[in-house]
């Protein structure tokens, strides 16, 4: 079972599938995987019943010394050896695990529809949760296995709230296995539990550090490990809490040597994570911080991060009435776009595609300082439509919300009825956007929704709003006036 094992791992899963290996990468794992799964063949004799079953099965993924043009087909068929393998052994809930990771793995982050709220057409979300939840039923210790999976198979949905006990299960239950702590953060984040997502995040973070002290950042996992700092941002940026953001940003950076980023590929699969930090200092209005940041001295290995700071000091200077100068970075974060490739990645998001959001955030922003509002509305709004087109990922791709900007905006123009439909859509009020686009609770949109009810003198609504605000604002680290630091008026 151990050369089962290397077969099994060297593969395919949920965050790697097989269109993330590059060319050599692809032919080594699968002819070293190939090569396990026969001698664990040749040693079957000596396994249990299910052991053989579960050998047999990882044939199917495994099936020639070289990669299909389409390894895709692989995975399709270890699935359904996987079906069989469940159907003889359903109660055994390392079966479960392995046959419902086989079924997301088919089509991984593509389980629902984000549009209807349905399961995707061709993922096996139904049947991977029936499997999930028949083994979250027995009697027994719990399985982080399981409970792994079906945080992944229930966060796309519209209702992730049905994970919360499975999350919170497994939040204590693996101690030194980071991501495992990190996990339950998927859910968390999607119910508005933001706390959660700090605390949990800043666990998997020390325990992670272990991992780190051992095996150094020149690895896959660093991607893992870049992971809890990014959640552990996004859930303190949410919060209202600038220490911890400003923390977990400078940890991300830390955690990435340039060392790191040199070695091929892991440029394009890292060096997106840099400049999230940004987002914070955008966030909390630091505005001349931001001007004052230095140029990374290599523009090339960090072409995310150099288009980035031209976002970001631009917002800046838009925000302090320094049109000119914003302008100019306009006009530099233009040219940086272009020069970053379609390889590079933020997990499920291209940078480009991010990148794309942050030029409609800064021109919409830039033409609302010249004064031409309602173009600056109306660019903004594109903005938000390209935000919530981003591909489902956690942390979102782009960690500032463009409603939360648009709403300030709107507010500071007297546009109060438009804002209020804002704020609405941010908070999840209402049904105009799909789950994965709402952020319950967030003490940002709390503040410009109640305002907004006041002005409109719906008193009833607003005092039913104000004990969640006051909630927010409670844990909250910065005085929040406005839902954007670029609201002045």
């Amino acid at each position: 079972m151990a050369h089962w094992g290397i077969a099994y791992a060297i593969g395919p899963n949920y965050n790697k599938d097989w269109v993330a290996f590059d060319e050599q990468e692809l032919r080594d794992a699968v002819a070293r995987a190939y090569g396990e799964i026969e001698v664990a063949r040749a040693l079957a004799d000596r396994a249990s019943e299910v052991e053989r079953c579960l050998i047999e099965a990882l044939t199917q993924r495994y099936p020639a010394k070289l990669p299909a043009a389409d390894c895709a087909v692989w995975s399709d068929a270890y699935a359904d050896a996987m079906r069989s393998v469940h159907a003889r052994f359903g109660d055994d809930r390392d079966v479960a695990t392995l046959f419902a990771e086989a079924l997301i793995n088919r089509t991984p982050w593509a389980l629902w529809n984000g549009a209807t709220g349905e399961p995707a057409d061709g993922a096996d979300t139904l049947e991977a949760l029936s499997v999930l939840e028949r083994a979250m039923a027995q009697p027994g210790p719990s399985h982080p296995g399981v409970l792994h999976l079906y945080v992944h198979a229930m966060e796309m949905s519209q209702f992730p709230e049905r994970a919360l006990r499975a999350a919170d299960e497994l939040r204590h239950l693996v101690p030194d296995a980071g991501h495992l702590l990190h996990m339950p953060t998927h859910i968390d984040v999607l119910c508005g539990l933001y706390r959660d997502v700090v605390v949990t995040n800043s666990r998997a973070i020390v325990a992670d550090t272990k991992y780190l002290e051992r095996e150094g950042a020149l690895n896959f996992y660093t991607l893992y490990r870049c992971h809890n700092y990014h959640f552990k941002l996004y859930g303190a940026m949410f919060l209202g809490q600038l220490e911890p953001a400003i923390e977990a940003g400078a940890g991300l950076v830390a955690t990435l040597p340039e060392e790191l980023l040199r070695t091929p590929p892991m440029a394009d699969w890292a060096e997106g994570f840099v400049p999230t930090r940004l987002h914070a200092l955008v966030r909390f209005g630091l505005w001349r911080e931001l001007i004052d940041e230095p140029f990374p001295e290599d523009a090339e290995l960090y072409c995310v991060t150099t288009a980035m700071l031209h976002y970001a000091k631009g917002v800046a200077h838009a925000a302090l009435g320094e049109v000119a100068e914003a302008e100019r970075e306009q006009a530099l974060l233009t040219d940086a776009i272009g020069r970053v490739p379609e390889t590079r990645y933020l997990f499920n998001n291209t940078c480009l595609d991010i990148l794309a959001v942050a030029a409609g955030m800064l021109d919409g922003e830039i033409t609302y300082r010249r004064g031409e509002f309602d173009r600056a509305f109306a660019v903004l709004r594109q903005a938000v439509e390209c935000d919530d087109a981003l591909p489902y990922d956690e942390p979102w791709g782009w960690m500032q919300p463009v409603r939360h900007a648009l709403g300030a905006l709107l507010l500071e123009q007297g546009r109060v009825e438009e804002a209020e439909v804002v704020y609405r859509a941010d908070l999840g009020l209402d049904d105009t956007l799909s789950r994965p686009c709402q952020h319950p609770d967030n003490v940002w949109s709390l503040h410009g929704y109640h305002e907004c009810l006041r002005r409109l003198g719906k008193t009833t609504e607003a005092a039913m709003v104000r004990p969640r605000l006051d909630l927010a604002l409670a844990r909250a680290t910065v005085p929040v006036s406005s839902s954007c630091f670029c609201r002045r008026g």
